[in-house]
């Protein structure tokens, strides 16, 4: 067997790549499986076309697996990076900007912005962990509680096609959580071939391709969309993910990766590069004892991982004409219940605080209300209004009526 020495020194033969890299794997399929029509579900709601949602899911893969790929090899961690899942929920929660999906795309490009200038000034990633947690918590619960009804209303409307998505999800949560959604996923391809939809789809539409789309910038929508989608994705990718390293006993590059993922997001905000982030849930499965009992060698997974991402990437436009031509309510099914997870965690974190809790279901019912003003969505108006009800009622006034 061949082997070769590491950074460390140890001597590292061929087959003990085995496990990290098929960790690494495992943790690209499921993160782009259980997500990828969360992030479709989002660029189609601000604005963006098939086409330019498939350039979406293309670029982000992209810039994910360089990212992933170049951050695991010069610092020996298994850092992995994610599109923002919370951020596609957002968008996906959010009304289409009156400036047309240019205007969001401007947003997005505000918020690469921010990422790269919290990474450069303290002060702001300050002000940013100042923000009580249970507000963020309760903004994106709000936001996701509408998404997550989607799939039992779909039930009710096309039983035929939802009933088979969410038996699957429901099983595989039994006897294997972490397929369950890629599962309901299968379960929805084979849906889709069964009703005759494929037939629909036009074989020149699934060449991979990049679209481009020239940012406008509308002062409403970055207070929309650009604002909240910046402090969704740090407040639940961004630190969480740096904890989850730590807590694997890794020393996470949080300031370079903002760097990286705030300038990629602003050279491909065009590209519909809507958010990246240093992965915060699927993080685990390329940072844990499940990729190598020896934490030295763990690294590897997350090359691994960067290359599926980048080997998946050319895949996009094919899983966006599908998803297309799936019978009405499919997609939004699968990103419904892959969101669920992430909702109930979200409502708990937010409500479990004692001390910000009444402030934390004003945010939640102003998020879940979707009420818009002045151009600007639900997202922005429920931070507002939780943080305008803790400077009303004061912290100390707050925490003796929760006692």
């Amino acid at each position: 067997m061949r082997s070769r020495t590491d950074l460390t020194g140890r001597t590292t033969g061929a087959g003990d790549l085995g496990q990290p890299v098929l960790a690494g794997i495992v943790t690209a399929v499921v993160g782009f499986t259980s997500s990828f029509a969360v992030l479709l579900t989002g660029l189609t709601a601000v604005g963006a076309s098939p086409a330019e949602a498939s350039s979406g899911l293309f670029v982000c893969c992209l810039t994910m697996g360089v990212g992933s790929v170049l951050f695991s090899l010069v610092t020996r961690t298994p850092v992995t990076l994610a599109w923002s899942t919370p951020g596609a929920a957002l968008l996906a929660g959010a009304a289409a900007p009156d400036g047309g999906y240019a205007s969001a795309v401007g947003a997005f490009a505000v918020a690469g912005l921010l990422y790269v200038l919290t990474g450069l000034f303290s002060p702001l990633a300050r002000l940013v962990r100042a923000i009580p947690l249970a507000l963020a918590n309760a903004m994106l619960a709000g936001v996701l509680l509408v998404l997550c009804v989607q799939p039992f209303r779909a039930l009710v409307d096309e039983p035929a096609a939802v009933a088979p998505v969410l038996m699957t999800w429901l099983v595989l949560l039994r006897v294997a959580r972490r397929w369950a959604v890629p599962g309901a996923f299968a379960a929805a391809v084979v849906v889709i071939a069964a009703t005759g939809s494929l037939s629909a789809v036009d074989s020149s539409a699934v060449a991979p391709q990049l679209t481009w789309t020239a940012p406008g910038f509308d002062p409403a929508t970055v207070l929309a969309i650009g604002i909240p989608l910046y402090l969704v994705t740090m407040t639940s990718q961004n630190i969480p993910g740096a904890a989850v390293l730590a807590s694997f006993g890794y020393d996470a590059p949080l300031r370079p990766a903002l760097f990286y993922a705030g300038g990629a997001t602003v050279a491909t905000a065009g590209l519909g590069g809507y958010s990246i982030n240093l992965a915060a849930i699927s993080a685990a499965l390329a940072a844990g004892p499940e990729a190598h009992p020896d934490p030295g060698r763990r690294w590897v997974a997350g090359v691994s991982t960067g290359v599926t991402h980048l080997a998946l990437g050319p895949l996009a436009a094919a899983v966006a004409a599908v998803a297309v031509a799936a019978p009405p309510g499919l997609v939004a099914a699968v990103a419904g219940v892959a969101l669920l997870a992430t909702f109930g965690s979200a409502a708990a974190s937010a409500m479990g605080d004692a001390d910000h809790r009444e402030a934390a279901t004003v945010t939640f019912v102003v998020a879940a209300s979707g009420v818009a003003a002045f151009g600007v969505g639900a997202a922005f108006w429920s931070l507002l209004a939780g943080g305008l009800y803790l400077l009303v009622m004061g912290h100390r006034t707050q925490a003796r009526a929760c006692h």
